[in-house]
């Protein structure tokens, strides 16, 4: 089993090297996301830079990416927690890809599909709780923050502390990677002063 493991977390860390928004925009004349807008290689950068036509590819993938590789984690170790560590480390490796000198994206995304395999019934909870929230205010940005907050007191109450837990261990890292971009932000801020 730790042999299968360890091939699936790599194989999840690949998939999450995948530069799909990179991809996109290169199309559409931008070859660096990293060094223009909010300076993240994601859908919301996208989007904010091309449009949201433009970046629905990268939803989709980057959303894939956690869903493959937690799906893939599950069918080759079939614990409740395997879908937590490969697609974790698909978040690492959108986070850090080895494709990209290690500076990739927050990965919210990535964590939304891997939630989405490892926690269906609570991602459902949360994805329709966002979407009331979006048909109400028409602000996409105020209807997924509801739906992450949602997700683990959803998960909570569905499967309990454990599996909590662990969904808590992957937001931790992506809160670590706004955390991070935010001090980045305010070092480029401070260095243009």
């Amino acid at each position: 089993m730790r042999v299968r493991l360890i091939v699936a977390t790599a194989a999840g860390y690949l998939l999450g090297c995948l530069p799909v928004a990179r991809s996109v925009t290169r199309r559409h004349g931008i070859d660096d996301l990293r060094e223009v807008g909010d300076r993240n290689p994601g859908a919301w950068n996208t989007m904010e830079l091309v449009g949201v036509r433009a970046a629905v590819p990268v939803f989709l993938g980057d959303t894939a990416k956690g869903a493959a590789a937690a799906a893939l984690g599950a069918a080759i170790v079939p614990t409740w927690w395997s879908p937590y560590v490969t697609g974790g480390a698909a978040m690492v490796g959108h986070a850090h890809p080895v494709t990209d000198d290690f500076r990739g994206g927050r990965s919210v995304l990535t964590f939304v599909g891997t939630g989405v395999v490892a926690a269906p019934r609570a991602a459902g909870t949360s994805v329709a709780l966002a979407a009331v929230v979006w048909a109400t205010t028409r602000r996409f940005d105020v209807a997924a923050r509801v739906g992450v907050a949602v997700f683990p007191i959803a998960q909570l109450a569905i499967e309990g502390p454990r599996r909590t837990a662990a969904t808590g261990a992957l937001m931790t890292f992506v809160g670590l990677r706004f955390a991070r971009a935010a001090h980045e932000e305010r070092t480029i801020a401070d260095l243009a002063t």
